[in-house]
């Protein structure tokens, strides 16, 4: 059995990314289910970072992770956040989320957004204000795990892929990991197996954190015939709705936002979410969905209180959460993972965490300490 430093289980953006990091400091093995990384949740990301997020601690890991995305990871593309009718505290919320972390915010009028989507409805059902960050980041989840990957293998890192754990013991102060691929002795075992988390705990002999993975849905759509998409932006509303976005000159992408509890599983859309799609989309815009592009689903994972989590299980020496991040994994994953880096090598907590006001104890799971 060979021995390493850090064993990390899933290799979603959550765990490459920090795989990544880990490998400065000693031998690190990735154990990942699937035949490639970032297989479910962080491939099946609509890949948008933004500030439209109600946990202050999100936005704030947000703002440390921007100066990281460059190309071809990322590139600029401007947001836009619609309010339809009842949504305008909701609309001021997120003007003033944007304005704690943005210099690139704006309000603009009805007449101004409809300049930038065309589509939008005035009027009854239409929108009523909006919210514009020209600054905004599309994200390519395929380039970043990519750069992670060979980041891990340049430091000597491995990724065991098609690798499902069988099993994890502790077992003379090391955590002892079989796999399919290979069995291993670490240290240190990082859990980032996302709506998986808890089934890993629990082989482990841990005690599950609570974890509620959650369906979404996606669907792409060609847009009207002769018309250029490829410069809105991407557009959300701040309540509940939808939120749409182009995906190349003549096709766009639409998510109903919907919220379905699920076990971990390969997620499948369902028709009853499709539908949801295409109606909250015509509803709020002049666009009809005569037949669909493609659909999919993906699974968003959150423990109670929604907000990430990174730190060594209170009661279990070696074992180390790095979980929750719902849909906001690829937008905060290179401030998670320097958070990672910091707690489990025992080194400095990072200035750029520090910077935004983000300490060790906002992401450890001694918050859930009495329920562990």
């Amino acid at each position: 059995m060979e021995q390493v430093d850090f064993i990390v289980v899933g290799a979603g953006i959550a765990g490459m990314s920090a795989a990544a990091r880990l490998a400065g400091h000693g031998s690190v093995v990735v154990c990942e289910m699937e035949d490639a990384p970032g297989v479910h949740s962080s491939g099946r990301s609509a890949a948008f970072a933004h500030f439209d997020m109600d946990a202050p601690v999100v936005r704030a890991l947000t703002a440390a992770s921007m100066p990281f995305f460059e190309e071809p990871a990322a590139h600029i593309h401007p947001a836009l956040f619609i309010a339809l009718e009842g949504q305008e505290a909701a609309l001021d919320r997120v003007e003033a989320n944007y304005r704690e972390w943005s210099a690139t915010v704006e309000r603009l009028s009805v007449a101004e957004a409809r300049t930038l989507v065309p589509v939008l409805r005035e009027g009854e059902g239409g929108i009523i204000g909006a919210v514009l960050d020209r600054a905004g980041r599309k994200l390519d989840a395929h380039a970043m795990l990519e750069g992670h990957r060979k980041s891990l293998s340049a430091a000597g890192g491995k990724l065991a892929t098609g690798a499902a754990v069988t099993s994890l013991r502790r077992e003379g102060g090391r955590w002892l990991v079989e796999t399919a691929k290979g069995a291993w002795s670490a240290r240190v075992v990082i859990n980032a197996a996302g709506a998986w988390v808890d089934e890993v705990a629990t082989m482990a002999g841990v005690t599950p954190i609570g974890i509620s993975p959650l369906r979404r849905t996606v669907i792409t759509f060609d847009a009207p015939e002769g018309l250029d998409v490829s410069a809105w932006p991407f557009t959300k509303t701040v309540g509940p709705g939808f939120y749409i976005e182009p995906e190349g000159r003549g096709r766009l992408l639409a998510c109903p936002m919907d919220e379905n509890p699920t076990e971990p599983c390969d997620a499948q859309p369902e028709e009853e979410d499709i539908a949801l799609a295409a109606w909250r989309v015509e509803e709020a815009t002049t666009l009809q969905i005569r037949r669909l592009a493609s659909k999919w689903a993906g699974l968003r994972s959150f423990v109670p209180d929604r907000r990430p989590v990174a730190g060594f299980h209170p009661d279990a020496p070696g074992f180390f959460w790095l979980a929750g991040q719902g849909g906001f994994g690829l937008q905060t994953s290179p401030a998670m993972a320097l958070a990672v880096e910091a707690v489990a090598t025992g080194s400095e907590w990072p200035e750029e965490l520090r910077a935004v006001g983000v300490d060790e104890a906002a992401l450890s799971p001694e918050r859930f300490a009495s329920s562990m």
